[in-house]
Protein backbone atom coordinates (compact mmCIF):
# COMPACT_ATOMS: atom_id res chain seq x y z
CA UNK A 1 0.00 0.00 0.00
CA UNK A 2 1.25 3.49 -1.08
CA UNK A 3 2.37 5.78 2.54
CA UNK A 4 0.24 8.52 3.25
CA UNK A 5 2.39 11.18 4.16
CA UNK A 6 1.68 13.34 7.51
CA UNK A 7 2.63 16.74 7.65
CA UNK A 8 2.73 18.00 11.51
CA UNK A 9 2.31 21.51 12.07
CA UNK A 10 2.05 21.47 15.66
CA UNK A 11 2.49 19.69 18.77
CA UNK A 12 0.41 19.63 22.14
CA UNK A 13 0.89 21.71 25.00
CA UNK A 14 3.82 21.16 26.45
CA UNK A 15 1.59 20.81 30.01
CA UNK A 16 0.22 17.56 27.81
CA UNK A 17 2.21 16.27 25.79
CA UNK A 18 3.60 13.83 28.38
CA UNK A 19 -0.46 12.45 29.18
CA UNK A 20 -1.85 12.31 25.31
CA UNK A 21 -0.68 10.81 22.06
CA UNK A 22 1.17 13.50 19.45
CA UNK A 23 -0.93 14.49 16.04
CA UNK A 24 0.61 11.83 13.97
CA UNK A 25 0.41 9.18 16.25
CA UNK A 26 -3.83 10.21 16.41
CA UNK A 27 -3.94 10.27 12.57
CA UNK A 28 -2.23 6.70 12.53
CA UNK A 29 -4.62 5.84 14.84
CA UNK A 30 -7.37 7.21 12.87
CA UNK A 31 -6.11 5.30 9.59
CA UNK A 32 -5.63 1.98 11.00
CA UNK A 33 -3.48 -0.72 11.54
CA UNK A 34 -1.63 -1.51 8.37
CA UNK A 35 -0.98 2.21 6.54
CA UNK A 36 1.95 2.80 6.17
CA UNK A 37 2.90 6.47 6.99
CA UNK A 38 5.78 8.80 7.01
CA UNK A 39 5.96 12.07 9.03
CA UNK A 40 7.37 15.58 8.03
CA UNK A 41 8.08 18.08 10.71
CA UNK A 42 6.74 21.18 8.56
CA UNK A 43 8.10 23.54 11.18
CA UNK A 44 11.75 22.33 10.45
CA UNK A 45 10.98 22.76 6.63
CA UNK A 46 10.61 19.11 6.00
CA UNK A 47 8.06 18.19 3.15
CA UNK A 48 7.89 15.59 0.75
CA UNK A 49 9.63 15.74 -2.40
CA UNK A 50 7.61 14.29 -4.62
CA UNK A 51 3.93 14.38 -3.55
CA UNK A 52 2.98 12.15 -6.15
CA UNK A 53 4.94 9.60 -4.41
CA UNK A 54 2.02 9.34 -1.62
CA UNK A 55 -1.22 8.14 -2.20
CA UNK A 56 -2.11 10.93 0.15
CA UNK A 57 -1.48 14.00 2.45
CA UNK A 58 -3.08 15.12 5.89
CA UNK A 59 -2.03 18.49 6.96
CA UNK A 60 -2.34 18.36 10.73
CA UNK A 61 -3.62 21.46 13.49
CA UNK A 62 -1.32 23.95 14.89
CA UNK A 63 -1.22 26.92 17.27
CA UNK A 64 0.38 29.07 14.64
CA UNK A 65 -1.91 30.89 12.09
CA UNK A 66 -1.75 30.90 8.94
CA UNK A 67 -1.00 34.64 8.71
CA UNK A 68 1.94 34.50 11.20
CA UNK A 69 5.15 35.53 10.09
CA UNK A 70 6.89 31.67 10.27
CA UNK A 71 9.47 30.83 7.35
CA UNK A 72 7.61 27.28 6.82
CA UNK A 73 4.12 28.60 6.50
CA UNK A 74 4.84 30.28 3.17
CA UNK A 75 6.94 26.93 2.17
CA UNK A 76 3.55 25.29 2.71
CA UNK A 77 1.47 26.62 1.00
CA UNK A 78 3.35 26.82 -1.97
CA UNK A 79 3.90 22.65 -1.81
CA UNK A 80 0.12 22.55 -1.13
CA UNK A 81 -0.43 24.80 -4.23
CA UNK A 82 2.22 22.17 -6.12
CA UNK A 83 0.82 18.73 -5.08
CA UNK A 84 -2.71 19.47 -5.87
CA UNK A 85 -4.10 17.47 -8.36
CA UNK A 86 -0.76 14.85 -8.27
CA UNK A 87 -2.04 13.64 -4.51
CA UNK A 88 -4.82 13.56 -2.09
CA UNK A 89 -4.67 16.08 0.33
CA UNK A 90 -7.03 16.64 3.72
CA UNK A 91 -6.62 19.49 5.75
CA UNK A 92 -7.96 19.54 9.56
CA UNK A 93 -7.77 22.73 11.34
CA UNK A 94 -4.49 24.40 10.82
CA UNK A 95 -4.55 22.36 7.54
CA UNK A 96 -8.21 23.50 6.66
CA UNK A 97 -7.32 26.88 6.90
CA UNK A 98 -4.23 26.38 4.92
CA UNK A 99 -5.33 24.71 2.40
CA UNK A 100 -8.16 27.18 2.04
CA UNK A 101 -5.35 29.73 1.85
CA UNK A 102 -3.47 28.31 -0.50
CA UNK A 103 -6.23 27.80 -3.34
CA UNK A 104 -7.27 31.22 -3.00
CA UNK A 105 -9.47 31.87 0.07
CA UNK A 106 -8.84 34.36 3.31
CA UNK A 107 -8.65 33.19 6.94
CA UNK A 108 -8.67 35.51 10.22
CA UNK A 109 -8.93 35.54 13.60
CA UNK A 110 -12.77 35.65 14.62
CA UNK A 111 -14.87 38.26 16.27
CA UNK A 112 -16.84 35.48 17.25
CA UNK A 113 -13.68 34.05 19.90
CA UNK A 114 -12.84 30.46 20.45
CA UNK A 115 -14.62 27.41 19.31
CA UNK A 116 -14.44 24.73 21.79
CA UNK A 117 -15.76 21.69 22.55
CA UNK A 118 -18.55 19.43 20.13
CA UNK A 119 -19.82 20.97 17.40
CA UNK A 120 -22.92 19.75 14.93
CA UNK A 121 -21.87 20.75 10.87
CA UNK A 122 -24.82 20.17 8.84
CA UNK A 123 -23.51 18.32 5.78
CA UNK A 124 -24.12 20.76 3.02
CA UNK A 125 -23.53 18.10 0.36
CA UNK A 126 -23.08 14.06 -0.63
CA UNK A 127 -19.75 13.28 -1.37
CA UNK A 128 -18.96 10.08 -2.90
CA UNK A 129 -16.69 9.00 0.35
CA UNK A 130 -19.23 9.91 2.50
CA UNK A 131 -20.31 6.26 3.76
CA UNK A 132 -21.89 6.02 5.85
CA UNK A 133 -24.04 8.62 5.05
CA UNK A 134 -25.10 11.52 7.39
CA UNK A 135 -27.21 14.82 7.64
CA UNK A 136 -24.88 16.20 10.00
CA UNK A 137 -21.81 15.77 12.16
CA UNK A 138 -20.67 16.14 16.38
CA UNK A 139 -16.96 16.68 16.64
CA UNK A 140 -14.95 18.12 18.58
CA UNK A 141 -13.28 21.82 18.20
CA UNK A 142 -11.12 23.98 19.16
CA UNK A 143 -10.28 27.29 17.13
CA UNK A 144 -10.02 31.02 16.83
CA UNK A 145 -9.09 31.31 13.29
CA UNK A 146 -11.74 31.37 10.87
CA UNK A 147 -11.76 30.44 7.37
CA UNK A 148 -13.76 33.98 6.27
CA UNK A 149 -13.80 33.67 2.16
CA UNK A 150 -13.25 30.87 -0.25
CA UNK A 151 -11.95 30.76 -3.79
CA UNK A 152 -14.91 30.61 -6.51
CA UNK A 153 -14.25 26.52 -6.78
CA UNK A 154 -14.51 25.29 -3.40
CA UNK A 155 -17.61 23.15 -2.25
CA UNK A 156 -18.69 24.19 1.16
CA UNK A 157 -19.29 20.56 2.19
CA UNK A 158 -20.52 21.50 6.06
CA UNK A 159 -21.35 24.39 7.76
CA UNK A 160 -22.83 25.52 11.02
CA UNK A 161 -23.91 28.79 12.32
CA UNK A 162 -20.80 29.33 14.20
CA UNK A 163 -18.52 28.19 11.31
CA UNK A 164 -19.91 28.86 7.95
CA UNK A 165 -16.87 27.19 5.95
CA UNK A 166 -16.59 24.06 8.52
CA UNK A 167 -16.10 21.66 5.62
CA UNK A 168 -14.80 22.62 1.92
CA UNK A 169 -13.95 20.70 -0.89
CA UNK A 170 -11.83 21.27 -4.28
CA UNK A 171 -12.10 18.97 -7.09
CA UNK A 172 -12.00 15.37 -6.33
CA UNK A 173 -8.62 15.55 -4.53
CA UNK A 174 -8.67 17.90 -2.10
CA UNK A 175 -10.67 18.05 1.31
CA UNK A 176 -10.96 20.14 4.65
CA UNK A 177 -12.21 20.46 7.96
CA UNK A 178 -12.43 22.71 11.06
CA UNK A 179 -13.08 20.25 13.57
CA UNK A 180 -10.43 17.45 14.90
CA UNK A 181 -12.04 13.97 14.51
CA UNK A 182 -8.19 13.04 15.91
CA UNK A 183 -8.86 14.74 19.20
CA UNK A 184 -10.26 11.75 21.79
CA UNK A 185 -13.09 14.10 24.09
CA UNK A 186 -10.82 13.45 26.76
CA UNK A 187 -8.12 15.92 24.95
CA UNK A 188 -10.23 18.39 23.68
CA UNK A 189 -11.64 18.77 27.50
CA UNK A 190 -8.18 18.66 29.09
CA UNK A 191 -7.17 21.46 26.51
CA UNK A 192 -10.17 23.45 27.49
CA UNK A 193 -9.33 22.90 31.11
CA UNK A 194 -5.36 24.63 30.20
CA UNK A 195 -6.91 27.24 28.61
CA UNK A 196 -10.00 28.27 30.51
CA UNK A 197 -9.78 31.78 32.52
CA UNK A 198 -6.33 33.63 30.68
CA UNK A 199 -7.33 32.63 27.25
CA UNK A 200 -11.13 30.85 27.25
CA UNK A 201 -14.01 32.38 29.56
CA UNK A 202 -15.51 30.59 31.99
CA UNK A 203 -18.54 30.61 30.60
CA UNK A 204 -17.39 29.63 27.25
CA UNK A 205 -15.14 26.42 28.84
CA UNK A 206 -18.05 25.02 31.12
CA UNK A 207 -20.24 25.02 28.00
CA UNK A 208 -17.70 23.57 26.19
CA UNK A 209 -16.74 20.74 28.71
CA UNK A 210 -20.49 19.83 29.09
CA UNK A 211 -21.08 19.32 24.97
CA UNK A 212 -17.86 16.71 25.47
CA UNK A 213 -20.02 14.53 27.73
CA UNK A 214 -21.82 13.99 24.73
CA UNK A 215 -22.18 11.62 21.78
CA UNK A 216 -20.00 12.27 18.56
CA UNK A 217 -19.75 11.07 15.58
CA UNK A 218 -15.82 11.10 15.32
CA UNK A 219 -16.20 7.18 13.72
CA UNK A 220 -18.35 8.95 10.91
CA UNK A 221 -15.74 11.29 9.93
CA UNK A 222 -12.95 8.86 10.29
CA UNK A 223 -14.58 6.32 7.90
CA UNK A 224 -14.68 9.65 5.82
CA UNK A 225 -11.29 10.38 5.59
CA UNK A 226 -9.95 6.61 5.19
CA UNK A 227 -12.33 6.43 2.72
CA UNK A 228 -11.24 9.50 0.63
CA UNK A 229 -7.68 8.62 1.06
CA UNK A 230 -7.44 4.90 0.64
CA UNK A 231 -10.38 3.74 -1.10
CA UNK A 232 -11.04 5.89 -4.00
CA UNK A 233 -8.63 6.23 -7.04
CA UNK A 234 -5.39 8.52 -7.12
CA UNK A 235 -5.85 11.17 -8.91
CA UNK A 236 -3.90 10.99 -12.47
CA UNK A 237 -1.07 13.60 -13.45
CA UNK A 238 -1.36 14.36 -17.31
CA UNK A 239 0.77 16.19 -19.17
CA UNK A 240 -1.72 19.07 -20.06
CA UNK A 241 -3.13 17.51 -23.17
CA UNK A 242 -5.50 16.14 -22.13
CA UNK A 243 -5.02 12.47 -22.75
Amino acid sequence: MTRIAILETGHPPENLKDQFDDYPARFRALLGEGVPTTRFDVQRGHLPDDPAAFQGAIVTGSAAGVYDDLFWIPLLLDWLRAARGRTRLVGICFGHQAMATAFGGAVEKSAKGWGVGLHKYEVRRDEPWMHPRAGAISIPVSHQDQVTTVSPDARVIAACDFTPYAGLAWGEDAVSFQCHPEFQPEYAAALVKSRRGDRIPDAVADAALASLARPNDRSVLTAWIRAFLLLTPPPVETDGSGI
